[in-house]
């Protein structure tokens, strides 16, 4: 599938067959809303649904999945890779646009590599985020021009760097999913509750999580988590 690099004017999309729907996952509200007015404006697209968080997000997918999800990846709760995962193994027909703030090679080609259809920057302009969101509708794949240089040839060809496996990689995508909720301060039983797995299979991920990083405490796995970009430092 061809990559768009460009952005040389205005698009609105043309379906033909009614509004394209989109959900949008975001949990910072006044971004959300900013892009839900944007979005209002424009013709043959309707936003249909909001989340502030990758749970909730999974949610409203289940009951009425839309042609277009705007996927934030760094949210609380349930990540924006393991919301994309579930999402292209239930709704593999559902586009996926990512929009956030991440630059580096690593989280574009794990968001690749998860299938996303797209990966936008949020200080995108209006016109770039329009062009993007015209392309994974109609099948295309598209990344921002500001990072396509850093990782787009290599993608595209085949060609990745092969790199030293860290202590990173062996963390599952599970064990991940459990260290950012108890970065974030869940406990056990809430974490087993929004994961729907039982408070014993919680503890055994923590246990594993905790023996390949070498660390031992909550404050420890919360720094680390925090280096990762699983979560954000508090302020």
């Amino acid at each position: 599938m061809p990559f768009i690099l460009t952005c040389g004017g205005f698009f609105i999309i043309m379906s033909g067959m009614g509004a394209k729907k989109i959900v949008i996952v975001e949990d910072h509200r006044l971004f959300r809303e900013g892009l839900k007015a944007m979005l209002d404006g424009i013709k043959d697209l309707e936003v249909v649904g909001e989340a502030e968080d990758g749970l909730e997000a999974l949610d409203i997918l289940r009951e009425n999945p839309p042609d277009l999800l705007l996927l934030d990846l760094s949210m609380p709760r349930l990540g924006g890779i393991s919301v994309l995962n579930e999402v292209k193994r239930l709704h593999p027909q559902v586009a996926v646009l990512a929009l956030t703030i991440h630059e580096s090679d690593q989280y574009v080609l794990e968001a690749f590599n998860a299938g996303v259809n797209g990966y936008c920057i949020k200080d995108a302009s209006r016109e770039e985020l329009l062009v993007a969101i015209n392309s994974v509708l109609k099948g295309r794949t598209y990344i921002s021009p500001g990072i396509a240089d850093n990782v787009l040839e290599g993608y595209i060809e085949g060609r990745k760097r092969m790199k030293t496996r860290s202590v990173w990689d062996s963390i599952t995508r599970r064990e991940r999913e459990v260290l950012k909720l108890l970065a974030e301060g869940y406990l056990n039983r809430e974490i087993a509750e929004m994961l729907h797995i039982s408070t014993k299979t919680v503890e055994k991920h923590r246990a594993n999580i905790m023996n390949k990083l070498d660390l031992h405490s909550t404050a420890a796995l919360t720094s680390f988590a925090i280096e990762q970009g699983l979560v954000e430092k508090s302020s």
